[in-house]
């Protein structure tokens, strides 16, 4: 297999629907004219208990049966709305009023799920395609997982033939796909649901990866492996966070490397879970990656410490350089500080 072998062509990446779709959503949106703030949040706050309410009674469900296509429309509405050019002052506003708390959380529910329905469907196609590695790189999504993966390389100091652990991989293990072809890496991926573990062993048999990456039916509790991956990635879907997060700060031996993906701008924090929760006291950040179109999460990369001098050492890395290390150059030089 070439693992280095790039698998993305270079191309724009277009959305098939105009600004006629803000109209629907918020009259006056589209043409770009200019709102009073009140007026404006209040719009945001009307259209996100519209989508609650759209989605609240299918939130309990496993699996989204959508034949008359009323999800997708209501999936492509929200991601529009999280989309929208707005002050990271106004979103706090709108995002710090309690009173909403349980339509966030039914809202990043059902995004997440639809998610992992488009990730099945996308799946299928490939099964069925005669060209499977095409079929793959023209999914919406995957320019980011591309630019994704190489912020993830870099930030955990990754080198070929490294492994990493992506829990919660899913039905269409999209990083550990291109981490491993990409970036010559071992992957294994863990997911609790049976039906996805079978459909991404397929697809990875598909694709020609079934002796890079092995997936295990399992969850965090399946963890620690025999064999100890030199990064463990926790997905946005991944839940309960706390619960994921305790055990793996129990478990894991000192100098571990975790990462994960967040949302820290706009109203796409609506859907950020990771935030909502307090890491462990052996769970330190030592670097925070900003996004660069078209990826929107944040990548924030942690170590597992285990001493107060280790501790100690961190916090004192963290205060000599900034944590918003953007290049390369930069997450080496403060790898290297924390001695990891």
């Amino acid at each position: 297999m070439t693992c280095m072998t790039p698998i993305y062509r270079n191309r724009e990446t277009t959305h098939v629907h105009g600004s006629d779709i803000y109209e629907r959503i918020m009259p006056g949106l589209g043409g770009g004219t200019d709102h009073e703030t009140d007026h404006y949040a209040e719009s945001i706050t009307d259209e996100i208990v519209a989508i609650h309410y759209s989605i609240k009674d299918f939130v309990d469900r496993e699996v989204y049966q959508d034949p008359s296509g009323h999800l997708k429309a209501v999936f492509q509405r929200l991601d529009y709305l999280i989309a929208l050019d707005i002050d990271n002052r106004s979103a706090e506003e709108i995002l710090s009023n309690s009173r909403f708390n349980s339509a966030f959380n039914a809202i990043s529910t059902f995004r997440s799920r639809y998610t992992a329905e488009l990730e099945a469907e996308q799946a299928n196609s490939i099964l069925k395609s005669r060209d499977p590695w095409n079929t793959l790189t023209n999914f919406t999504y995957f320019p980011n997982y591309i630019q994704l993966a190489r912020t993830e390389s870099r930030g955990a100091g990754l080198k070929p033939g490294n492994t990493v652990l992506f829990l919660g991989s899913g039905p269409l293990p999209l990083t550990l796909i291109v981490l491993c072809h990409q970036h010559g890496l071992n992957g294994i991926g863990i997911e609790q649901y049976p039906e996805r573990v079978e459909l991404s062993r397929r697809v990875l048999e598909k694709l020609g990866l079934s002796r890079e990456i092995r997936i295990i039916n399992g969850n965090h509790l399946t963890l620690p492996l025999e064999e100890m991956p030199e990064l463990i990635m926790v997905a946005a879907q991944a839940e309960p966070k706390k619960e994921i997060f305790d055990h793996l700060a129990s478990v894991l031996p000192a100098g571990t490397k975790i990462s994960y993906r967040t949302y820290e701008k706009g109203l796409r924090r609506m859907l950020d879970t990771f935030s909502r929760c307090e890491l462990p006291g052996r769970l330190r950040e030592y670097l925070k990656v900003q996004p660069e179109p078209p990826v929107n999460n944040t990548s924030v990369f942690l170590t597992v410490v285990d001493s107060t001098i280790e501790i100690q050492a961190l916090e004192s890395a963290k205060c000599s350089m900034p944590i918003d290390a953007k290049t390369p150059e930069k997450a080496k030089r403060l790898r290297a500080r924390i001695d990891c």
